[in-house]
């Protein structure tokens, strides 16, 4: 099924989960979109199966505690997440017994940034120490850092050669993987209208723009091989300077962000027309924001709860009743919330 502007304008709250007792900070999808996995303030992860619609198991990282949770690639087994709490080793954890594979000690600052590469075992970390180290999960070591100079977000593009480092909310570096130790082959510097710090960097999927979040209630899409501005995206709220995420869809056709207010803003990478405003009566900020790789739906979360939103089309008349008995729950704490289409639509 293609994604349209009147695809995304029907999405609906299909599920709501209220695991968490504190923030949920992190959702990851596995690559093969049916499985998807949360890290929260309270020191837990969460398991969901997508095609079910429900939670599996809750693991927990008390002595350490859980942020920033990514799948490894091409395994639903096991993933990678930094701590919010004792130190700032990076952990890689097996979900299937619950034991730590492998540490990754070197930053002396807490992760800010964590990318997984879409081909290999290898990923990147970005740090308040204003390094970006990069690893492999096959060896305890760094494999290489880079020193960009500043407070660093990072992520790899989707053919896992090439890795963005924005730095100091002013500038975006390009690296070459192979030979990143040279420095950057690409600087270009792009300002906000607003004061704001960059909080989170992604390529849309095709590898042709890179959309920037920020706390000040601006996100802004470049071209990703000259850096010239695309399009500057606003007119949602963000008062109070929250770290919201924004991602682009599958088909990097659309961009996304959550807001202070619960609701869900939608812009066409194309135009830069504002297409839909969701709302999935979300109580609190929603900070984090995934649209899943394969399947017709996305995720968001705000304080505690998580909720899955699915699109809605009068064939498929089970949905409606899957929607109804969410309904109920939209009153309860805050959340996790699962957005999706019909049964089995992949994303084309």
């Amino acid at each position: 099924m293609k994604i349209s502007d009147s695809v995304l304008r029907s999405f609906r709250v299909a599920r709501t989960y209220g695991e968490n007792s504190q923030k949920v900070n992190c959702v990851d999808f596995s690559p093969s979109g049916e499985n998807a996995v949360s890290s929260s303030d309270d020191d837990c992860i969460v398991l969901y199966d997508i095609r079910e619609g429900k939670p599996k198991r809750t693991l927990y990282s008390k002595k350490y505690g859980v942020d920033l949770i990514r799948y490894t690639h091409s395994d639903t087994q096991t993933v990678v997440y930094s701590s919010n709490k004792l130190d700032d080793t990076i952990r890689y954890l097996s979900l299937t017994d619950n034991k730590f594979i492998r540490y990754f000690p070197g930053h002396t600052a807490r992760v800010i940034a964590l990318s997984m590469s879409p081909v290999d075992d290898t990923f990147i970390s970005g740090s308040l120490d204003r390094t970006i180290r990069i690893w492999d999960l096959r060896s305890p070591n760094c494999q290489g850092r880079t020193n960009p100079l500043g407070k660093p977000v990072c992520s790899f593009d989707p053919d896992g050669l090439i890795f963005a480092a924005g730095v100091e909310s002013q500038a975006i570096k390009l690296y070459d993987l192979r030979a990143f130790d040279k420095g950057p082959f690409a600087s270009f510097e792009t300002r906000f209208t607003r004061v704001c710090d960059w909080t989170g960097l992604k390529f849309s999927n095709d590898g042709k723009q890179i959309l920037i979040s920020t706390n000040g209630g601006m996100i802004q899409i470049l071209n990703a091989f000259n850096g010239s501005v695309l399009h500057t995206f606003s007119g949602y709220n963000n008062s109070r300077g929250f770290s919201l995420e924004a991602c682009f869809t599958p088909d990097s056709q659309f961009v996304m962000i959550g807001s202070e207010d619960g609701r869900i803003h939608v812009w066409s990478t194309e135009s830069g027309m504002k297409v839909a405003v969701l709302d999935g009566k979300h109580p609190g900020p929603i900070n984090t924001l995934q649209f899943n790789p394969r399947y017709m739906t996305f995720v968001s979360a705000c304080t505690y709860t998580v909720r899955s939103h699915h699109h809605v089309n009068l064939i498929w008349t089970e949905l409606f009743h899957i929607c109804e008995s969410c309904s109920s729950s939209f009153n309860r704490d805050s959340g996790f919330r699962v957005w999706t289409t019909f049964k089995g639509m992949m994303v084309k």
